[in-house]
């Protein structure tokens, strides 16, 4: 993204603060309560969202020399993700062609020369490559290069390793981001460091990330952790389905200094996310919270992860003030967000309201469902189609 593009968006915020508005969506817009709770739709949103689209699985930092991988399981598939000896990253299902044990016990990084299943100890590659059987005389003839590990379609892009569940899916990962990676690049991810990680459990998925789109309440439920004062009337910048929340209040220091002047720290704070399930707080002076969401064995329940990023390597770190600040992040999003999730997701599936509204300041929320439902109602070989025209 080029510095004027950053420019323009900050331009915008001065203008909005220095005439006490924001810019709003049409109309207040409904969602059918049930579409939170009703098992058969949710079961589409996971196939036909998550196992289907391009997620930002890992961090180009977290694999930076060869050997290093990042294993998890995402939407029921194990996903195992290497950097080989050429310097690319690339992404299996974390199953052995034997009889399908784990390569690697999940969650973990690390670092590895060669991948043995713990089953049979068939082993392979960085590349996935099968290049020793067990026992291999009495096992039987098998031609080894039939037998490598199931590569996932994978990028990386914006210091992310993105990964499609789907090993025969052709999305092209350029057309999802619409654009947005030129915006992720600003925020230098490269150069940061992944210095500390924690799970969090969660209501259903979307009740969940509604609340990483919205500002609007962050003065009424987080009034004591980050005060009654802090930003909450939001303006919405999008890019296909995904969102950079910003507000005007916070730039009163920008408003009183020459564009000119204007650092990238100043102009890439707020939040971006990253459609369907990631969220990014923070700003390239402070450092990141990243928090990557998926949904769990049930429509009820979501789990995430929180990755902090930070510009200095971990050994420089203070490690009491790092936990300090997890641990207050982990009481902000767990106790209070997931915790008031947990009692939507509790009422909701009462049926005792149809609707759920999303006002005219809560524009990125809108945008988050009419993508939802587009993609739900979307067959694969419409989906190029959707992701390169976007919906009105």
């Amino acid at each position: 993204m080029t510095r004027e593009q950053l420019v323009e968006m900050s331009r915008r915020e001065v203008e909005n603060l220095q005439n006490n508005r924001i810019d709003l969506a049409d109309e207040i817009y409904k969602i059918p309560t049930a579409l939170y709770h009703d098992q058969e739709r949710w079961e589409a949103e996971v196939d036909r969202i998550f196992r289907r689209l391009p997620l930002a699985l890992a961090f180009s930092s977290e694999l930076r020399e060869p050997g290093s991988y990042r294993s998890m399981e995402v939407a029921g598939v194990p996903v195992l993700i290497t950097r080989a000896e050429d310097g690319e990253a690339r992404a299996f299902v974390n199953m052995c062609s034997h009889r399908g044990n784990f390569i690697v016990e999940e969650p973990e990084v690390g670092k590895t020369e060669v991948f043995r299943c713990n089953y049979h100890a068939w082993t392979y590659n960085l590349e996935g490559k099968l290049v020793a059987v067990f026992d291999e005389d009495n096992f039987g003839e098998l031609d080894k290069s039939c037998f490598g590990l199931t590569e996932l379609p994978s990028a990386e892009r914006s210091g992310m390793i993105w990964v499609t569940l789907k090993p025969d899916s052709d999305v092209d990962i350029d057309a999802f981001l619409a654009g947005y990676d030129s915006v992720l690049d600003d925020l230098a991810f490269n150069d940061a460091y992944v210095v500390g990680a924690q799970p969090l459990d969660g209501p259903n998925w979307k009740v969940a990330y509604d609340g990483y789109r919205d500002f609007y309440h962050v003065p009424i439920l987080h009034r004591n952790s980050f005060g009654p004062d802090g930003p909450f009337q939001p303006d919405y910048y999008s890019w296909g389905p995904h969102v950079r929340v910003m507000s005007p209040k916070g730039h009163e220091k920008l408003a009183d200094t020459p564009e000119s002047e204007w650092g990238y720290d100043d102009m890439t704070a707020g939040v971006w996310t990253v459609f369907p399930n990631m969220s990014i707080a923070g700003s390239t002076g402070t450092g990141y919270m990243v928090s990557q969401m998926f949904p769990g064995k049930t429509p009820g329940e979501s789990f995430t992860i929180q990755n902090f990023l930070r510009f200095e390597p971990p050994e420089e770190q203070d490690p009491e003030e790092l936990k300090e600040y997890m641990d207050f992040m982990g009481h902000v999003v767990g106790n209070e967000d997931y915790y008031t999730g947990f009692h939507v997701q509790k009422a909701l599936a009462t049926g005792a309201k149809e609707f759920s509204l999303f006002g005219r300041n809560e524009g990125g929320g809108q945008l988050f469902h009419k993508w939802v439902d587009a993609l739900v109602d979307t067959e694969d070989e419409d989906l190029p189609e959707l992701l390169e025209k976007g919906i009105s």
